[in-house]
């Protein structure tokens, strides 16, 4: 979104041709989409849905596209340094590769246990008496597991489009089932505030909840794992995104139309969590039929599932990144910079690193299906991933207005604004996230 002509280079590399923006190329967006919109994410937008019917339209909409400006500042870095976003953390100071080390250990440590089981779910609603939950959450984490270790970027990335065709196909359906009431549904468009306590935070908890957290970072690298390597991509890194949001738009709006219509309008409540999505599939059987149940109940595991082996490669790759300047560092290595060619040469992929986060998101969190989830790690998980996205927006704008970005492809304005909004935003979350944490009973 940076306010920029030309095509500018990346140093000592000659001029790229300029590509025209083409459908043909997209491929990135639909991965972070796909991986990005989780059913914690469809849950709170039903939940919007049900509570206020179609007053909070507008800020899903609004944080589609605060959601764009990160993940296209990501994926300019990308581009217009030739270098991984990881090196450009790296070099604003150590504090940053401290908090990413300590982030994707316990993160994904957590994660890697919520992942599988939210993919387990549809399966055991689907096949109710095959075996229990804990054991459909381990084979879809094996299942990812064994996908990921044995497929490039180029696989991954058709299989993440066949899925999000059944999670667009699912929704949409589901969204002109309900019969939505679109005058009130354009009138949703108008910022207007439910006239709820705390409806504020209400609103930007769902403004900041829209379509991913590390995985905005992982664009960058998908990007690059594309083969796009230099500004020659720009316009078309900027369409694909673009595709990205307003998938990740479709699939919100038609989940608040079906809140709106299905639940708000009967005043029916869900639960939080994924299993209010098992609660809704047994409100579609009422109301719509079996088959139809079953087909939401497709999506969901489709929508689940694509989160999954989207965090398998991309948080794998961003960790193999991290091991890599530091495996050269320790080397004596002159420069340690890590560049974009690395990761679209597919080696990342195959290296023992990405392997290894491969393993951990898999095998130790299925500790804790078996025996829960401790209190206090909870807590830091909360604390690290509300603090991620504040984190990400800033160094962001730090990177991007610093001579470490070539000066054509520097913020403009519009991206400026639009980073230190969204900066701002999370920063609000994440202070209300540590403040409602149980902190008495932690210590």
């Amino acid at each position: 979104m940076a306010e920029t002509t030309g095509s500018g280079t990346t140093a000592g590399a000659s001029a790229p041709q300029p590509r025209k923006s083409s459908w043909k190329y997209i491929g990135p967006g639909i991965v972070v989409a796909a991986t990005g919109v989780g059913a914690g994410d469809l849950v709170a937008t039903l939940i919007a849905g049900s509570n206020f019917g179609y007053t909070l339209l507008w800020a899903a909409v609004i944080g589609c596209v605060v959601k764009i400006s990160l993940a296209e500042a990501a994926g300019r870095w990308h581009l217009s340094t030739g270098r991984t976003l990881f090196d450009g953390w790296a070099s604003l100071g150590r504090w940053t590769t401290w908090f990413f080390v300590v982030y994707v250990v316990i993160w994904g440590y957590v994660y890697g246990a919520a992942a599988m089981s939210s993919s387990g779910l549809p399966l055991q609603a689907l096949f109710p008496d095959v075996m229990e939950l804990k054991w459909w959450a381990i084979l879809t984490g094996l299942v990812g597991l064994v996908f990921v270790w044995f497929n490039k970027y180029a696989v991954f990335e058709k299989v993440m489009t066949v899925l999000v065709g059944i999670m667009f196909v699912v929704t949409v359906y589901l969204a002109i089932r309900v019969t939505p009431n679109l005058g009130h549904a354009f009138a949703g468009l108008l910022p207007v505030l439910p006239d709820e306590k705390d409806s504020i935070l209400n609103t930007l908890g769902l403004i900041g909840g829209v379509g991913g957290t590390i995985t905005l970072a992982a664009y960058g690298y998908w990007v690059n794992a594309k083969g796009w390597t230099n500004t020659g991509w720009m316009k078309v890194m900027r369409l694909d995104n673009r595709v990205a949001y307003i998938t990740t738009g479709v699939f919100v709006v038609a989940m608040l139309f079906v809140g709106a219509e299905l639940l708000h309008s009967a005043n029916v409540a869900i639960a939080s969590g994924d299993k209010g999505l098992v609660q809704l599939s047994g409100i579609l059987e009422k109301e719509y039929g079996t088959a139809t149940a079953k087909l939401f109940l497709i999506g969901f595991f489709a929508t689940s599932f694509t989160s999954l082996i989207g965090v398998w490669h991309g948080v794998s790759l961003m960790f193999a990144d991290f091991v890599e300047r530091y495996r050269k560092q320790r080397a004596g290595a002159d420069s340690a910079s890590l560049s974009g060619e690395e990761v679209a040469s597919g080696a990342r992929e195959k290296s023992v690193p990405f392997r290894a986060y491969l393993l951990w998101l898999t095998f130790p969190p299925m500790i804790l299906l078996f025996q829960g989830q401790p209190f206090r790690l909870i807590i830091i998980y909360g604390v690290l991933g509300a603090a991620f996205m504040p984190f990400l927006a800033l160094t962001l704008v730090w990177l991007l207005n610093s001579s470490r970005t070539p000066r054509e492809w520097r913020n403009g304005w519009l991206s400026n604004g639009m980073l230190t909004i969204a900066g701002l935003l999370f920063l609000v979350l994440c202070i209300k996230q540590i403040s409602d944490q149980d902190w008495g009973s932690f210590f």
